[in-house]
């Protein structure tokens, strides 16, 4: 390991006092320092005048150092440039500081001037520690709209002096130091830097040789993929290593770095080193990081790792523990992964409630979405996330997206759910809607009107603008005809304005843009039938009614929908084959609803069941509904006769048999 020794010397810079050794020490060239970070680093590092600065590296063998008195170190809320360490109080040293406790004061400050300021009170810095140093400066001034390092940092004689220590001989510097150094500079540094290149040089040739250790080879194979892109021949070569070493070495941390570029080149991946890897991070995963937890999950999302459920379960589990202290963008990326895998669990959605319920009003819009969207992926119905989710939206609908909007309205529909503030809502939406309806994608919109009227708040005021020639001309787009789905969405919320907004007098959908069907596949405004509970239920009608001929099977109706089984009744109320077109007075619509039907492990029917049952009753049906949990209550073929019996042929209905 290399020492990195700082003297002290009593010098000044032009208008303040630099406390310890960074301070410079033998009289040499006035920009010595400076010249050399200027060159290295970056060319809009502007001329400064610096007293004498000088950094001599200490070569030794890897040492561990230990604090011989805790009280000695900096104190964490102490100003920058106290005038407590006065050049004749005794001096700092790393080797009187533990490595623990230098890496938690260095995460426990909360600027870039107060680490350099407490790396210039130490004397002697091993490089690892110079380079976490380093990296934690640059960490702290990561700015996405700027992607140069602040002047104030650049002209830090602290900073100058760690720079300068890395570009004096990197062949001196441990693998540690090294790798984590050309780390730290990757996150601002010109990629053509001079220091840079110095460093990425030597980082190769001990690549070349063999000498990186699993960790170097795992961060330098990071530095690559954001200098010079995923298809640089040497990353290759890390990959390569990295597949000779054994997992059993490999940390959590390491883990979870090789599943980041493997991510990055998925091209590259050998799908047997993968599989070796989902199997070995089994017994990895109770030690991650919430963020690290959130990382592997996006990795095994981008590698396409359908085939890797037994570990995207183990990390379910341990997310739960961890939603409280995920940011917002982990929990975003957890979502993302448990979507795409379809993984549910009701331990998650009980912590996702607590978590949303408590601090949806200060979570990100986009979050916020996503959280209704997995809820609507997987048909979870939450009151406690609706309901927050509802208020968070009344409180705060501007911060919301035409985009976000639409996912976090879709799901009330969908899921069946009124919230209590449901006026309040649905207010607030419409104001958005007449102030900003031409920011919504056609199609968006077109699902987002068509989730409220599932749920009986009818989208009335803009029926008409929906149905003219000009929106369905944006609907279509440059395509030649419009999908099926937005077809039969639109011919749906036509039919809703007949039965149910008899008011509206506005323009009428033509029939060319009518759908015949609303049961197709893939583009289905109704959930087929179960087959295996229609049997069950086909088998009791026949003992029930005497024979297969009074009642008919997935009867397609003149109004789109169809109706799982049909059973047509005379004026006296007796039953009538199904083959009679003739004195029929009224139809009864059996409707044989499968767990499918229903939100996830609930007897909450969905909006669009609930929708075709509301409209075959105001068409004129007698609508019987035999779910799926009755029909599993029963316990013999008699049992199920007169289960039937009493649906069918209450004393209400009229049916005799």
């Amino acid at each position: 390991m290399a020492l990195i020794t700082l003297r002290r010397n009593l010098c000044h810079l032009s208008d303040f006092r630099i406390h310890g050794a960074l301070a410079g020490l033998k009289t040499q060239r006035v920009n010595c320092v400076h010249k050399t970070v200027k060159e290295h680093l970056c060319p809009w590092f502007w001329s400064l005048q610096l007293e004498p600065v000088r950094v001599r590296f200490h070569h030794a063998h890897s040492k561990k150092f230990h604090s011989g008195n805790g009280n000695d170190l900096h104190p964490v809320g102490e100003p920058v440039f106290s005038q407590a360490h006065a050049w004749d109080r005794s001096e700092h040293s790393v080797k009187n500081v533990d490595e623990q406790i230098f890496y938690r004061r260095l995460n426990s400050f909360t600027s870039s001037e107060e680490v350099l300021h407490y790396i210039s009170t130490l004397q002697t810095l091993p490089d690892t520690m110079a380079a976490g140093a380093l990296h934690r400066v640059c960490e702290m001034e990561k700015n996405d709209d700027d992607q140069r390092l602040p002047k104030e940092i650049l002209e830090n004689s602290a900073f100058q002096a760690l720079c300068n220590q890395f570009a004096q001989d990197p062949s001196n510097l441990s693998n540690t130091g090294l790798v984590t150094a050309l780390q730290a500079l990757t996150l601002y540094v010109d990629p053509q830097s001079r220091l840079l290149l110095s460093l990425l040089a030597e980082c190769q040739h001990r690549l070349k040789m063999g000498s990186l250790d699993i960790h170097s080879l795992c961060i330098l194979g990071e530095c690559l993929i954001k200098l010079q892109g995923p298809g640089c021949s040497t990353l290759d070569l890390i990959i390569y290593q990295l597949q000779g070493e054994n997992l059993e070495e490999f940390t959590p941390e390491d883990i979870v770095t090789l599943y980041r570029i493997l991510q990055a080149c998925p091209e590259k991946v050998d799908q047997t080193f993968l599989h070796k890897i989902n199997n070995f991070s089994l017994s990895v995963v109770p030690n991650l990081s919430p963020k690290l937890l959130s990382q592997i999950l996006t990795a095994l999302v981008v590698l396409d790792q359908t085939q890797a459920l037994t570990l995207v379960i183990k990390l379910g589990k341990y997310v739960v523990r961890h939603i409280p202290h995920f940011t917002n963008e982990e929990l975003k990326e957890v979502l993302e992964a448990f979507i795409y895998f379809g993984y549910n669990d009701r331990f998650f959605t009980k912590a996702l409630e607590q978590h949303v319920a408590s601090l949806c009003l200060t979570l990100d819009p986009e979050v916020v979405s996503k959280v209704m969207e997995y809820c609507s992926r997987k048909l979870i119905f939450s009151k406690p996330i609706l309901n927050a989710v509802a208020e968070t939206f009344v409180c705060q609908s501007e911060k919301f997206s035409p985009k976000q909007t639409a996912e976090l309205i879709e799901p009330f529909g969908k899921l069946n759910y009124l919230p209590p503030n449901a006026s309040a809502l649905f207010r607030r939406l419409e104001n958005i809607l007449f102030t900003r309806f031409n920011y919504f994608p056609p199609k968006t919109l077109l699902k987002l009107l068509h989730s409220c009227s599932l749920i009986e708040c009818h989208p009335v005021n803009f029926m008409a603008k929906i149905f003219s020639p000009y929106f369905l001309q944006q609907l279509q787009g440059e395509e030649s005809y419009l999908d099926r789905l937005s077809l039969a969405q639109l011919t749906q919320l036509f039919l809703t304005a007949i039965l149910e907004c008899p008011f509206y007098k506005g323009p009428k959908l033509l029939p060319k843009y009518q759908v015949k069907s609303f049961l197709t596949p893939c583009s289905s405004l109704e959930t087929p039938m179960d087959f295996q509970l229609y049997k069950s239920v086909m088998i009791g009608l026949i003992d029930l009614l005497g024979a297969r001929l009074y009642f008919a099977s997935k009867v397609l109706t003149p109004y789109c929908y169809t109706i799982d089984v049909e059973i047509k009744l005379d004026e006296d109320g007796f039953v009538l084959p199904f083959t009679v077109d003739e004195d029929i007075h009224k139809r009864v619509a059996l409707c044989i609803d499968g767990p499918k039907r229903f939100c996830l492990n609930s007897k909450h029917l969905l909006g669009k069941e609930a929708t075709k049952q509301r409209h075959l009753y105001l068409l004129g049906y007698q609508v019987v509904q035999i779910p799926y949990y009755e029909i599993e209550m029963l316990k013999s073929r008699n049992e199920l006769v007169e289960y039937l019996q009493r649906k069918l042929f209450s004393q209400n209905s009229g049916g005799h048999w």
